[in-house]
């Protein structure tokens, strides 16, 4: 049996009618904004939604995830029904339902990662420029070092934004 996506009012219906919403991304991301009564439950946990025993439906944050795991997300619900939420947090803020954001949240680690990789290309190209075509060499490293977190999974500007005092809370989490 296929898992469907279902327009945000009517999974919004769906919940009401007993349904829980399911979560499916990082702590770090559902901890900056969340839709209200949604329970997280990231993807490398998704067998613990078996135990819920209610109908489902599962959201990431624009869709994409959950249509690429929707498999894992159908064998996870066991027998329960299960349907995905259609663009995700952003389609259901688009459709104008409420969510919970907690702006005292630092931002997710994917896109602290994209802002310090960012700057730190930048800044490599500029001082290239005006100071020292040495400082090209920034900028080839932090590339190499997306293609390889790209490759394998493995991101050391994550693991170490992961240790910085404004992602204390993600550590304990």
């Amino acid at each position: 049996m296929t898992i469907r996506a279902i327009a945000p009012a009517d999974a919004r219906r769906e919940v009401e009618a007993g349904a829980v919403l399911v979560d499916i991304r990082e702590a770090d991301e559902h901890a900056r904004e969340k839709i209200p009564g949604a329970i997280n439950v990231p993807l490398a946990r998704i067998g613990e939604v078996a135990a819920l025993g209610r109908p489902l439906v599962f959201h990431c944050r624009s869709g994409m995830r959950t249509q690429a795991n929707a498999e894992a997300l159908r064998a996870a619900a066991g027998d329960a029904p299960c349907h995905l939420l259609d663009g995700g947090i952003d389609g259901w803020r688009k459709a104008g339902l409420p969510t919970a954001v907690d702006t005292r949240q630092p931002l997710d680690l994917m896109r602290q990662v994209q802002i310090g990789a960012g700057m730190l290309t930048l800044i490599g190209v500029v001082l290239g420029f005006l100071v020292h075509p040495g400082f090209f060499g920034l900028s080839a490293f932090v590339g190499a070092g997306l293609t390889l977190a790209g490759t394998t999974g493995w991101c050391g500007m994550a693991l170490l934004l992961r240790r910085m005092p404004w992602n204390r809370a993600l550590q304990a989490g």
